[in-house]
């Protein structure tokens, strides 16, 4: 069962969240220096926590309903990401500790779109076991 589609997606998903969070800064402070997720506790959890989430949704493939619950936590977490970072980057008054936005902080965004897709795959093979029971 690890070969359908929504293992392919939540793949990706786990690669985003715990593997792109090195390669990719989050933002540049005001004295030109790049600041990574791992330098932010808070967010390097959610990161890890997210990243964790995925691979642990990946092996849930015999219980899609919990697969699918463990999808939507995963999605929340990422927008409770996105919500700190946007919160971060409007609040601080003259841009003094956020200078210029890195392509890290969109990066929940993409985790997020690879956990919906996951979740229509596995909502679909669900919908598709029920039709098979229902001719029996």
């Amino acid at each position: 069962m690890l070969q359908r589609i929504q293992t392919v997606y939540l793949l990706i998903a786990a690669i985003v969240s715990l593997g792109l969070i090195f390669l990719f800064a989050l933002w540049q402070n005001a004295e030109g220096s790049a600041i990574y997720a791992q330098d932010q506790l808070t967010v390097f959890i959610m990161f890890i926590a997210s990243g964790l989430l995925s691979l642990v949704s990946i092996f849930m493939f015999k219980n899609r309903k919990l697969q699918f619950v463990l999808g939507r936590i995963n999605i929340l977490l990422n927008f409770f990401l996105l919500g700190v970072f946007v919160y971060w980057s409007l609040s601080l008054p003259g841009e003094m500790n956020i200078s210029e936005k890195g392509i890290g902080m969109f990066l929940p965004i993409i985790s997020i779109v690879f956990l919906v897709l996951a979740n229509k795959a596995i909502k679909k093979d669900e919908d598709l076991v029920k039709s098979v029971d229902r001719l029996r």
